[in-house]
Formats: structure tokens, C-alpha cells, sequence
């Protein structure tokens, strides 16, 4: 069985760039998000997921913060509106933040601020004024989604590597993860730090891989917005969108997600 598994899979393996797991694969350049090469890589991943599961094998868990780990949207969002607020701008429903978030705080205020009010400075003005709010209240409301519990005691019984990589300013990030996720072990803990792209710039996420010392291929990287689904492409990772986070079903398939998952205890079923 095994034999007639490997000639059936190899084909396609050969044809994607990638190479089987259980093999030792040397580092490769990212992949342009989109590209033929990238929706076969994705294709032949289903495929050997639902012929043999034992055949697809993570080592290491990358997760996006807020919107999968974390539902942060409320203390964002009441944050930004005192932000908006306090410069006479508009405050908008907390529903509407989410289209908004998941690229950085300077674009979640050109966003929200009134289209006549996005010159640099008023930009500028309100991302500091943001931080100072929101650094003052960060977990008022924000509390981990079902279910993330039970997964990352799974993950931690397994022995699965985890980490985080958000566009959250990086001392945020890595207060709230201490503060809400401190009784599990992350191995890498980065945001949003001004030497670095943001995501969906894979070179973050390639820093994640080499601390987790996990080749990419091998790195589930679990996230909620078309960011972190061409982030993971871009990166060589198999991207998984979380159904619970801030964005829908077609924003996660159009950016490339490989699969999706509609809760937390169904990531296990793809390691």
C-alpha cells in the first residue's frame, strides 16, 4: 500500500516543488502568492491529506493573533473610536472593525478615518493617540476563543512547536499572548516591529520558521484574514483559515488558504 501511495503521489510532488515530509528538504525561495506552482502545492497537500494522513506531517503550529488565538475586536475597536473621537472624527460599530484590522494600526486608522482626513500627519496623530488608549485597556474585553484552550493543551501534548506572528505592534503582541496565553509555551512570539516588513511580506514568517527550527513546508500556519493566507503562501507554509476569525469564507479561499476550519479542535485533524 505504502509503495503504490508513493507512486501515486510522487508525480504530483515532483510537479509542485515540493517534497515529502518525511524527507529532509533544504530551505527554497517563497513563492509569489497565486502562482501555478503555489495551487498545485496546495492541491497535492489535499490530496495526500485524504489518501494517507500520515504522509502530511507538521511540526510546528504559526498562528495569526487577533481573530484566531484572540478576539480582540471590541477593545479595538472601542480604542479607535475614543482615537476618532477625540479629533472630532466619527465613531463607527464595532462590526464594521472588521473589515479594518489584520494589517497594522497605521492602516486600521486610514481606514477608519473619514476619507477628507487621511493626510499622513491626521494619520499619524491618530495611530499614537490609538496606542496610548488602547495600551491602557488591551485585554478589557479580549479573551482567547473557544476552543483555542483545548488546542494548544493538544498541541502541547504532542509536543507540536507553536508560535505567533501578528501585525499587532510587537510589545502588544507579547503582552498579551504573557498576559492570555502565558500557561503554554510559544517558541516565537513576534509582531509588528519597524525594522521588519508586516505580513503579508513572507520575511517575518520565515524568522518564525528558523526559531521554531522547522523547515516551512513543514509549519501549519493558522490565520483569519487574506493577509495571513498569502503571508503562508508566500512563505512556503500550508495555510489554514480559522472560519471563527474577523473575515469570511471567500476572502480566506481567494487568498489561497489550502484549507479552512470551522473550530479550533479541527486543526488536529490536519497535523
Amino acid at each position: 500500500m505504502a509503495v503504490a501511495l508513493r507512486c501515486l503521489v510522487a508525480p504530483a510532488l515532483a510537479a509542485s516543488g515540493m517534497k515529502q515530509v518525511s524527507q529532509a528538504a533544504p530551505p527554497r525561495a517563497p513563492q509569489p502568492c497565486g502562482s501555478a506552482g503555489a495551487e498545485l502545492r496546495r492541491w497535492t497537500w489535499n490530496l495526500l491529506a485524504v489518501i494517507s494522513p500520515s504522509l502530511v506531517r507538521f511540526d510546528a503550529v504559526l498562528f495569526d493573533l487577533d481573530g484566531t488565538l484572540l478576539d480582540t475586536l471590541r477593545d479595538i475597536a472601542e480604542s479607535m473610536n475614543e482615537s476618532l473621537q477625540s479629533m472630532g472624527a466619527p465613531a463607527m460599530e464595532i462590526d464594521e472593525y472588521r473589515r479594518y484590522v489584520g494589517d497594522g494600526v497605521a492602516a486600521l486608522a486610514e481606514r477608519a478615518l473619514p476619507p477628507d482626513r487621511r493626510d499622513a500627519g491626521t494619520v499619524a496623530r491618530c495611530v499614537a493617540t490609538m496606542r496610548e488608549i488602547y495600551s491602557s485597556r488591551l485585554a478589557r474585553w479580549t479573551l482567547p476563543y473557544p476552543g483555542i484552550p483545548g488546542l494548544l493543551d493538544e498541541l502541547a501534548k504532542r509536543a507540536t512547536a507553536i508560535g505567533v506572528l501578528s501585525n499587532k505592534p510587537h510589545a502588544m503582541t507579547t503582552a498579551l499572548v504573557a498576559q492570555l496565553l502565558g500557561r503554554w509555551h510559544f517558541s516565537v512570539v513576534l509582531g509588528e516591529r519597524p525594522e521588519v516588513p508586516r505580513k503579508p511580506d513572507p520575511c517575518a514568517a520565515l524568522e518564525a520558521a528558523s526559531i521554531l527550527a522547522s523547515h516551512p513546508s513543514r509549519i501549519l500556519y493558522l490565520g483569519d484574514t487574506g493577509t495571513d493566507m498569502e503571508t503562508a503562501t508566500r512563505a512556503g507554509m500550508f495555510a489554514v483559515g480559522a472560519l471563527w476569525g474577523f473575515r469570511d469564507r471567500r476572502e480566506l479561499e481567494a487568498a489561497g488558504a489550502a484549507a479552512l476550519v470551522n473550530a479550533p479542535r479541527e486543526v488536529v485533524d490536519l497535523l
